[in-house]
This record gives structure tokens, sequence and C-alpha cells, in this order.
């Protein structure tokens, strides 16, 4: 698995948009037990946060230890830096296995293997991710050319799957039907500056050009944001859901 994500673990934290509580709700409708959930690549722990306030204990693995280091703490919370592929948790041991906006970093085969060593009999498997920001359509121009021309040779090819959201990842249980779902929030321009210094591309990006492209971007937005100094920001948000066998 590819680590992206720890050179900018400190900005990741503080600018990546949080999952929407009803989210959860929803993935939870499905789930009979609540003993034990794994978060995998949970990164600074954004959904283990969530998932702790309804299961008697999570486990949230990631292969960064920086962005382990920036991670939500509580009680019930257990972090290990361990591969998705590969984990110390007990065979049918897990009632819900989630990953946010990281499977598509993962062996595909290998990880799904050790999800159904590890889940008990009906575990339900959540993984989703979400797309590019939407904000006006002038904006999102700005947005999408930068995305698609300025960082398209320095997108991983795994970036295809969060583009078609997630449509082409195999996925090898039982499927359920799920709803759309969106994220929905209200940033300033420095937000979404910091936001969007947090791309896994630009970081590649900048290893090979001296100049960071962002302050461009960002005077090019500027003239379309307005006076009301928050905008509302929407990410669309792809979720696949599973029973495992």
């Amino acid at each position: 698995m590819k680590d992206n994500f720890s050179k900018q673990a400190s900005a990741y934290a503080q600018f990546r948009p949080n999952y929407p509580a009803e989210l959860i709700e929803y993935i939870l409708g499905f789930v009979k037990e609540k003993r034990l959930a794994w978060d995998c690549g949970t990164g600074n722990g954004q959904s283990a946060r969530l998932l702790s306030h309804y299961f008697q204990q999570v486990f949230a693995t990631d292969i960064s230890s920086k962005q382990l280091a920036n991670a939500y703490q509580a009680d019930n919370i257990i972090y290990a830096e361990e591969p998705a592929e590969k984990t110390s948790l007990a065979n049918e041991s897990v009632n819900l296995v989630t990953v946010a906006q990281a499977i598509h970093w993962f062996n595909f085969e290998k990880f799904y293997a050790e999800v159904k060593r590890v889940a008990r009999p009906g575990a339900i498997i959540a993984v989703w991710t979400y797309s590019l920001l939407q904000i006006s359509p002038e904006i999102d121009t700005i947005i999408h050319e930068y995305h698609f021309k300025t960082l398209a040779d320095f997108w991983d090819p795994e970036r295809k799957y969060v583009d078609d959201g997630y449509a082409g990842i195999p996925f090898p249980f039982t499927t359920i039907e799920t709803k759309p779902f969106n994220i929905e929030l209200y940033w300033s321009a420095e937000e979404l500056n910091g936001y969007l210094h947090t791309w896994s591309a630009l970081q590649k990006y900048m290893a090979v050009n001296p100049v960071d492209p962002v302050p461009g971007i960002m005077d090019k937005i500027k003239q379309h944001w307005g006076n009301s100094g928050k905008r509302k920001i929407c990410f669309p948000v792809y979720l696949k859901l599973g029973i495992i066998k």
C-alpha cells in the first residue's frame, strides 16, 4: 500500500472534510451487533471517532505513523500501525469493517481475504469515497482544470477509482443497495486553500516543480468567491455496502 499522506499529515487532520454522522447512522442500520468495528486506513481517525460512539471497541489501522500521531483519541479506540492486508485482529472478531477514502490504495485480493478472515458471520463492510467538491459553476471549472490538467501527470493510477465514484472497484460481497450522501460544509477561502494543499498529486508536483500552483488557483477562485466570507461546499459521497460471507 502506498503512503501518500504522511508528509502532509498535520494539514490533512486540519483541512480534510469530516464525514456526516447520518452516513454512519445509515450504515449502522445494517449492523446487528456493535462489539468491534475495524476502521481500515483510518488516517487521523475521522471515521473511528464516529464509530466510537456506537461500538464497544474500535480497532483503527493505518500504515502512516504520522497520520496516527494526529488521530482523534478515545478510550475505546485502539490505533495500530498495520497494513490493510495483514492485521493482528482475531479470526471472526469484527462486526463492521469500514474504509473511508482509502480502499483504492489497497491490494484488493489480499485485503478482502483479510476481511473474510476477521469478520463474524453476517458482518457488514462499508467503503466510501468522495469526489471533487462543488461550490459554483465558475469555481468548479477552475478546480476541475487544476485537477485534470495541471496535476494530470501527478495522480497515482489508483485515483481513477475515486474519479468514477468507486464504480470500478471489485467488491466480492452480497451488495446492499444504498442511497446517495453528501458532505456539506461552509468554508472560508483560507480553508479551501488548506484543503487544496492536502492533495497527494500536489506533493508530487512540487517535488519536480519549484512553484506552488495553489496561490494562483486561489487568486482565480477569489474572483468568484463574493463577499460572504464562507461558501457552501458540497462533496458527493459514494458508498458501497455489503454483507460479508
